[in-house]
């Protein structure tokens, strides 16, 4: 089917909701399923409409469809010995662009060089009203105003329906080490916190295990030099790890009891919840395993300044993510109002009644 054929038959689709007051749940291959609160509604499959658009490495700039596989994009980029800025999670062997962006989940890369948000410069999308939209366009400056690309990005579907997705990428780096410290968790958010703001290659760094792991890139010179002034033991063969811990096949996230992800200020110290821990992100993401309940996690949380949302739960309360304050509700509630006035895309998935 060519792609104006699918997306008329994605657009009907949406109309076909709407005049019967259906839902629709919206699904690539389904390898997020998981997360936010569990959306009812017909299914509107975006697995078929796939594929690149355009991709030109001298520009760094690459736009697919959003059914199209996250592998298959990574593959045509390394091919150009390129990648996607934000190393995203796929949690699936057949991980969607579309649904990555949805999730707007980024990898241990985030805090060095952006977020999944940072990475989009436009996209093309069904609204709640069964119209075709595009926003933003395929240059970094590009938008006058609001980004209204950039909103789908972690909207998990609930305000639209991506068709495409344009993304700026970077060149893979000509070098990469990863360096260990043997430390305690007090220890290892006081020196990845430093990083943060030295003129040090790092472009990941976590700790686990009693371990601190920090990534070095760039060219083989600066690489070697950062290694000299960080010292610690040099790990072989250290894209397993990254890989694994951005994929969750840790044994940390083998455990059958919930998993909480915790966002804070990198130098926020050790959290008094019981459990266990592994920080990413330089400190500022931090997973929990935990049979706490989840309101003494959330009290502990915002208590340090951040927030809390249950990333994998075998039993979800009513708020999977942190509950909204009136104010962002109210916000919440209008973009749902503009995007989505009949309520059909992905209902209640982040929030109940949205």
């Amino acid at each position: 089917m060519a792609d104006m054929d699918r997306s008329a038959a994605l657009q009907q689709q949406v109309h076909n909701a709407i005049h019967a007051g259906t839902a629709l749940n919206i699904r690539g291959s389904n390898s997020k399923h998981f997360l936010g609160r569990v959306a009812d509604g017909e299914v509107l499959s975006l697995s078929e409409h796939r594929g690149m658009i355009e991709y030109d490495p001298r520009e760094l700039v690459l736009t697919a469809r959003a059914g199209t596989p996250l592998a298959e994009i990574e593959s045509a980029l390394a091919e150009a010995s390129q990648m996607l800025t934000f190393e995203p999670p796929h949690f699936g062997e057949y991980a969607t662009l579309g649904g990555t962006i949805a999730c707007g989940l980024s990898g241990p890369r985030r805090p060095y060089a952006g977020a999944a948000r940072d990475a989009v410069l436009g996209c093309k999308l069904i609204n709640g009203k069964g119209e075709l939209l595009r926003f933003g366009g395929q240059v970094m400056k590009n938008v006058a105003g609001y980004d209204v690309s950039r909103l789908m990005v972690g909207a998990h579907g609930t305000l639209g329906v991506l068709l495409e997705v344009s993304l700026k990428v970077l060149p893979r780096p000509a070098s990469s080490l990863t360096v260990i410290h043997e430390c305690p968790q007090a220890e290892a958010i006081n020196q990845m916190s430093h990083l943060l703001s030295q003129p040090v290659p790092v472009d990941a760094a976590c700790y686990h295990s009693g371990h601190c792991y920090v990534r070095l890139a760039g060219s083989e010179q600066a690489v070697r030099h950062a290694q000299k002034q960080l010292g610690g033991e040099a790990l072989e063969k250290s894209a397993p790890f990254w890989l694994a811990l951005r994929e969750h096949q840790l044994s940390f996230f083998q455990s059958s009891k919930p998993l909480y992800r915790v966002l804070v200020k990198p130098a926020t110290p050790p959290l008094p919840v019981a459990g266990s821990w592994l920080l990413d992100w330089g400190g500022a993401q931090r997973w929990l395993v935990s049979d706490e309940p989840v309101a003494v996690i959330r009290e502990s949380v915002a208590a340090a300044g951040g927030h809390v949302s249950q990333f994998r739960a075998s039993a979800q309360d009513e708020a999977v993510f942190q509950p909204l304050s009136a104010a962002l509700l109210t916000i919440h509630q209008r973009l749902k109002n503009s995007f989505d006035p009949h309520r059909i895309f992905n209902p209640g998935r982040m929030v109940s009644g949205l």
